[in-house]
């Protein structure tokens, strides 16, 4: 499973990241707690997802950047065979004591310790907001290097222009947070650049001040 290694925190991008989620690790969880009850779309995009895993033959699933491991729990009861790898250990620490049944290790987007062609499927559901424009290409090909041939990814994002900056968490605590907006395009551009295939993309509430998107990619053949 992935682990931090030495050098590995280097940009100062990934150590802000990390340092806030330990911060605000309990608040971030209980903001994110039934969030998957309350919205249909990101239900469906999950369940398609797991159907995709199970026609590349099915195999380990990576939950790359996956919080207080809300996501990983669903796949899983989806029937999946998924994990979950995150950046900040506060992060782990919660998502071993919510669902102590699940594996959980910490880790980085930006140095995979997964072997070549090791899971069937990546998801990285709104963590990719994280990684700066010119830190993308890397991280997705993390992504193509550990998948086999032929399996799903799905990214979620925030869609937009421009970087917000949080200075104060749901705790109330200070932390340093940017999170990136992306047009779809942009993704699906820096997608294809990393050999993906673009197969699905879903916009959710565009009339909203920042709407979601999820892509749904395949690794190549």
């Amino acid at each position: 499973m992935a682990q931090l290694g030495s050098g590995s925190m280097t940009d100062s991008w990934l150590s802000e990241t990390r340092a806030s989620y330990d911060t605000d690790a309990a608040g971030y969880a209980e903001k994110v707690r039934g969030l998957l009850d309350g919205n249909a779309y990101l239900r469906a995009g999950l369940t398609l997802f797991a159907e995709l895993v199970r026609d590349a033959g099915g195999g380990p699933v990576a939950d790359v950047g996956c919080g207080p491991g809300h996501v990983t729990r669903h796949l899983t009861d989806l029937g999946l065979d998924a994990f979950g790898i995150d950046l900040s250990p506060e992060m782990v620490t919660i998502a071993r004591r919510d669902h102590p049944d699940l594996r959980f290790e910490v880790g980085t987007m930006t140095d995979l310790d997964l072997a070549d062609d090791s899971v069937t499927g990546v998801i990285a559901f709104w963590s990719v907001i994280h990684v700066p424009d010119e830190s993308v290409p890397g991280v997705l090909a993390q992504f193509r290097r550990v998948m086999r041939a032929g399996g799903p990814l799905l990214v979620g994002f925030h869609v937009g222009d421009g970087t917000r900056r949080t200075s104060e968490g749901y705790t109330g605590r200070a932390i340093t947070l940017d999170s990136h907006r992306r047009r779809p395009v942009t993704m699906a551009r820096w997608l294809r650049e990393a050999g993906f295939t673009i197969e699905a993309e879903l916009v959710m509430r565009p009339d909203d001040e920042v709407p979601g998107a999820i892509i749904i990619a395949r690794s190549p053949l």
